[in-house]
């Protein structure tokens, strides 16, 4: 493919600024030109100019020069004019030097007006300083600093809509990727742009298409070993609870049983966290009683925390016991037996793990407080992402997998989950979801 030659931003917007004020400055001169001239053609079509011109030749030619010029300035300044009476072989028909210099010249706003009268004689007027018919300077002043504003206003707001545009596009495509829709990309039309938007929105592309390809991957594979992992996991197993049945050193085959477990539940995990990831929102959903849920998490865990020697203590308010969720009760109920059991895991012996259910601006919100060594600040915000284990604070028995799963199911319920310092030293998972109006 033939590459397109490139236009710079720099001279475009360069080119854009030197444009408006070049067209600005044509324009001004233009709009002056143009005034003068209706006020030049506005004195020309006094009619009582030519009267007057008339009446002053009809003096000037009776003899008397002086009373024709004083009677042409005392008219003059009644109407506000300069006036001036010239024959027309004066200068072999050529007007005074002073009247062309002033046509001709720009330093001059008030451009005479020439009229014939007669067949001998020509009538000069122009506007005296502020007339009636006198345009001040300021006025053309105005009028040439109006066009500069408009005419640099308008490149100013079309080079930050050619910049902020795109860029806005970028941001909000971005935002979208960030928030799981791997499926859009930057317009075509801004990645063929001939300038360096284009070549960043081509760049932004391309990156995206790598890193969604990387994370497409990394989930087959995860998918792939799970369930290549299953058959002989299932295999092991049978095989241990024959040796077992056979005779073999009991506590031996017990250690591999246990292993054999902690596989095949870190198996059960990834095709978990596979199947919501592949799900994003469109699971099965019906109306729930999350209080219902988080009993039924507690009764199945029982013996676990008793095993650990921690007393699990829940309080739920008079309204989230009515209250219900829209979702699927398996996947909730795993969200929340991997909160659970995190909580549990790292809650010494002889300490409680507390569990509250409440509802407040149409949230249900349950709250999970350990009472283990806490986590670092600087690690809360990565405890749900996968296979993260904060080992340095809170030595772990799983794989990190628990917390991202509860992450992506709640995300699933278009809910929220977060972490935090918790009230009694340990770590605070904070769920809400929203709650379901539809009855159930």
């Amino acid at each position: 493919m033939k590459q397109r030659p490139m236009f710079p931003l720099f001279w475009r917007i360069f080119l854009s600024i030197w444009l408006a004020m070049a067209v600005t400055v044509v324009a001004s001169n233009l709009a002056t030109r143009m005034l003068l001239d209706r006020e030049r053609e506005a004195i020309e079509r006094q009619a009582g100019l030519r009267d007057l011109a008339e009446e002053a030749i009809a003096i000037r030619e009776a003899g008397d020069r002086s009373a024709a010029w004083r009677f042409l300035r005392d008219e003059g300044e009644r109407l506000e004019l300069f006036l001036v009476l010239l024959e027309q072989d004066e200068n072999d028909g050529k007007l005074p030097s002073f009247i062309r210099d002033r046509m001709k010249s720009g330093w001059y706003p008030q451009k005479p007006a020439v009229l014939d009268v007669g067949g001998d004689y020509r009538l000069v007027a122009w506007p005296r300083v502020q007339g009636a018919g006198w345009l001040n300077p300021r006025f053309f002043r105005a009028i040439e600093l109006g066009l500069a504003l408009l005419m640099i206003s308008l490149a100013c707001w079309w080079i930050a809509r050619m910049v902020s545009r795109p860029l806005r596009h970028m941001e909000t495509t971005a935002r979208a990727i960030a928030g799981g829709d791997n499926s859009l990309r930057v317009s075509e039309k801004i990645a063929q742009r001939r300038d360096e938007v284009g070549q960043l929105a081509t760049a932004f592309n391309a990156m995206t298409e790598q890193l969604c390809s990387l994370l497409d991957r990394q989930k087959h594979l995860l998918r792939d070993i799970s369930h290549d992992l299953r058959t002989p996991l299932t295999r092991q197993r049978i095989a241990i609870e024959l040796a077992n049945e056979a005779g073999a050193d009991e506590e031996l085959m017990a250690s591999i049983l246990r292993q054999n477990e902690r596989l095949e539940t870190m198996t059960g995990q990834i095709l978990t966290l596979y199947r919501v990831t592949e799900a994003g929102g469109n699971i099965e959903r019906e109306p729930l009683r999350l209080v219902h849920v988080v009993n039924q998490v507690l009764t199945d865990a029982a013996d676990y925390a008793e095993h650990q020697g921690v007393d699990c203590k829940l309080v739920v308010s008079p309204e989230s016991s009515r209250a219900s969720v829209l979702g699927d009760e398996g996947l909730l109920q795993r969200a929340i037996d991997n909160i659970l059991q995190n909580a549990l895991d790292h809650t010494p012996p002889g300490r409680a793990v507390h569990l509250a259910v409440t509802v407040a601006d149409d949230l249900l919100t349950l709250t999970v407080d350990d009472e283990g060594p806490g986590v670092a600040d600087d690690m809360i915000g990565q405890l749900f992402e996968p296979f993260f284990r904060a080992d340095k604070s809170r030595g772990g028995k799983g794989w990190g997998l628990g917390l991202a799963i509860a992450r992506d199911i709640v995300a699933a319920h278009d809910g929220t989950i977060a972490a935090a310092a918790g009230e009694h030293g340990g770590l605070r998972v904070t769920l809400r979801l929203p709650v379901f109006f539809g009855g159930g």
